[in-house]
């Protein structure tokens, strides 16, 4: 997952990590997840509910990607992604960090080392066969062509030489079969995240494992990293195979998958004993099926995956879901609307109920990010998400608090006593009129 044979001495800009900076992470996850030919996102719902529901707490999440900025915003606009802890971009020329996206300055100053642009741009029109990438993926340390897999490889063996006599230190990258980068020498998804690695082992926050997942050949930096474990994804490319098949196939910490995209990175979390490995998405009656773990995250997430099956009409129409409901939910508790109203819980579930199956056939998910929850009092947990919810092609998110009670009778031990939601600002308004939290 990190890799690095440089000296580094830059450090990572005074960036926290809510309440994980207060100890040691147990885990970092380092991955780009979507499948774009899951066009219901299934895998990555189900990576989503495993992560808040048990890792979101305690772990770092770090999306790694060849995009750009721009194209990763749009990426994001477009699929359920969660938001990640870091972001490693524009093939590890960029890193950023938060929901904010932060950009790591001392990153970029190191990659300016024997590079400069204009110099690459004028020995690359000397080839014919480079055909530029779109403007919004060139990026300040990446310059991108595509061309044909034949003419890459001879371009490779010449191209690095006429760059050095010119002064400059540089790798070149293929991907997907038609995709060539040029970086600083010292750039890569591997020393990139070798990097973020250096500073958090100064920090004294080394991570207890590290689990990272890729599927083309710029990813393959990444399993170079030592004390990493790593899964090709099932649809892995065959430049990323290659490799594999030429530096780690006797690598035990490196596995193939036989799942695709982000169902492969739950397949790895099992195949390794990293943690849980079950999404609560792939539990179809939490009444019948208990889980080992459980705390303030897991609660949410379970409500939640029941509110989109029961509009969705994936349950049964029972009573008795009603009545359970109405059991962990607070009688005197209060849900304030983001349009400022407030109405008692038990009327918001007389309401939900009423709803039932009207999402059937439809284009509906649901799904929470961000989660973090912080023990307030003996028995009271203040826990903050966003809630976001697809209806056909209209989005929207609503920031959420919930203040829950231990409760030692209840099932999973916790009630709701308090439910306060507002708009995401940018967030398209949802119907006013559906008091459902």
């Amino acid at each position: 997952m990190f890799c690095s044979t440089h000296s580094i001495d830059a450090h990572k800009p005074n960036f926290h990590f809510g309440s994980k900076e207060k100890s040691l992470f147990q885990s970092i996850r380092v991955f780009q997840p979507v499948d774009h030919d899951d066009l219901d996102n299934l895998s990555l719902l189900r990576f989503n509910a495993l992560w808040e529901a048990y890792y979101r707490h305690d772990s770092l999440l770090v999306f790694s990607t060849g995009r750009s900025p721009t194209s990763y915003k749009e990426l994001r606009n477009k699929k359920p992604l969660l938001t990640p802890d870091i972001t490693i971009m524009s093939v590890g020329t960029e890193i950023a960090y938060g929901e904010s996206m932060v950009p790591d300055t001392a990153w970029t100053q190191y990659l300016n080392q024997k590079w400069n642009r204009d110099i690459v741009t004028q020995e690359t029109a000397k080839f014919p066969e480079l055909t530029p990438q779109s403007e919004k993926q060139q990026r300040p340390h990446k310059v991108s062509f595509f061309v044909e897999k034949a003419k890459a490889w001879e371009i490779i063996n010449v191209l690095p030489k006429r760059l050095e006599e010119r002064g400059l230190d540089v790798k070149i990258i293929y991907s997907s079969g038609i995709a060539l980068d040029i970086l600083p020498q010292g750039a890569g998804k591997g020393q990139a995240l070798a990097y973020l690695l250096k500073n958090f082992k100064v920090d004294g926050k080394v991570p207890v494992h590290t689990l990272v997942c890729g599927d083309s050949g710029n990813d393959a930096e990444l399993y170079s990293v030592p004390e990493v474990y790593g899964v090709m994804v099932s649809n892995a490319q065959e430049e990323l195979l290659q490799w594999h098949t030429q530096n780690a196939k006797n690598n035990p910490n490196i596995i193939h998958a036989t799942e695709r995209c982000a169902a492969g990175i739950i397949q790895a979390i099992g195949n390794f004993c990293l943690g849980p490995n079950v999404s609560p998405r792939d539990i179809r009656d939490f009444q019948k099926c208990k889980v080992d773990i459980f705390g303030p995250s897991h609660e949410v997430v379970k409500y939640y995956l029941f509110y989109e099956r029961w509009r969705r009409a994936e349950v049964e129409k029972s009573e008795q879901y009603v009545q359970n409901l109405k059991s962990v939910f607070c009688p005197l508790g209060i849900f304030v609307h983001p349009s400022g109203g407030e109405q008692p819980f038990h009327q918001c579930i007389d309401s939900m109920a009423k709803l039932y199956g009207d999402m059937q056939g439809h284009r509906f998910r649901v799904w929470v990010d961000r989660i973090s929850s912080a023990q307030i009092g003996s028995d009271i947990w203040l826990v903050k998400f966003h809630k976001w919810e697809l209806s056909g092609i209209e989005l929207q998110c609503y920031v959420t608090t919930v203040l829950m009670s231990l409760k030692a009778e209840l099932p999973d031990g916790f009630s709701w006593v308090h439910v306060h939601q507002t708009q995401l600002d940018g967030s398209r308004a949802g119907d006013q009129t559906i008091w459902c939290f």
